[in-house]
């Protein structure tokens, strides 16, 4: 598909995430999931952002590439999935928080070790997806085993406090967490789940 809408703003292509599907092809297990929630960051200007104020260390340092390419790091021992936004002298990306698991699911419970709460969470759904940091960090969204592509289009947006970032000072008040109404895979809300889970298709 077009990356194109990575390009610009990264509020506008946080938004615009929502819905798209991740497949992702490794270790010759296929796995997907329509995109649920997001976080975004906006780099220099964003204390919440690894790339505040320009800051550049070997772990960020792919964050400072063009649009469409992965940044994967470690929190607390989980790997957490970002796509680049914009360019190199702009370095601001979106967490991929949430995933509605598609397609191989039986892989995700091998990968997880459990049958519920599956991808409602950054951690868990780059388990459920395979994606690792040292495998993954630093290549670039459909030219390998992750791609992104056309999946549903969410009825409403709604937008919230980003999840975490407790001493980022006035960033903790930016509401650049966004996530699909009604639908039930997002971590941290209770949602309960309704008939179409929020999409329009």
């Amino acid at each position: 598909m077009d990356l194109s809408f990575l390009r610009d703003d990264t509020i506008v292509a946080a938004k615009n995430l929502l819905g798209k599907k991740i497949t992702t092809n490794i270790d010759g297990k296929v796995t997907s999931g329509y995109i649920t929630e997001v976080e975004a960051y906006l780099g220099e200007s964003d204390k919440a952002a690894h790339t505040y104020n320009l800051k550049r260390t070997k772990k960020n340092e792919m964050m400072y590439r063009d649009f469409g390419g992965i940044y994967v790091y470690t929190m607390h021992g989980h790997h957490c999935m970002n796509f680049i936004t914009r360019d190199a002298v702009h370095p601001e990306g979106v967490l991929i928080r949430a995933i509605e698991p598609v397609e191989g699911i039986t892989s995700m419970i091998e990968r997880r070790g459990k049958t519920v709460n599956l991808t409602d969470g950054p951690g868990k759904l780059t388990q459920s997806l395979g994606v690792k940091r040292e495998l993954h960090n630093g290549i670039r969204l459909n030219e390998g085993p992750i791609q992104l592509s056309e999946g549903k289009v969410p009825i409403e947006i709604l937008e919230s406090k980003r999840i975490g970032i407790d001493n980022k000072e006035e960033a903790v008040e930016y509401l650049y967490r966004f996530t699909v109404k009604d639908n039930s895979h997002v971590s941290k809300d209770r949602v309960k789940a309704v008939e179409g889970n929020g999409w329009i298709n």
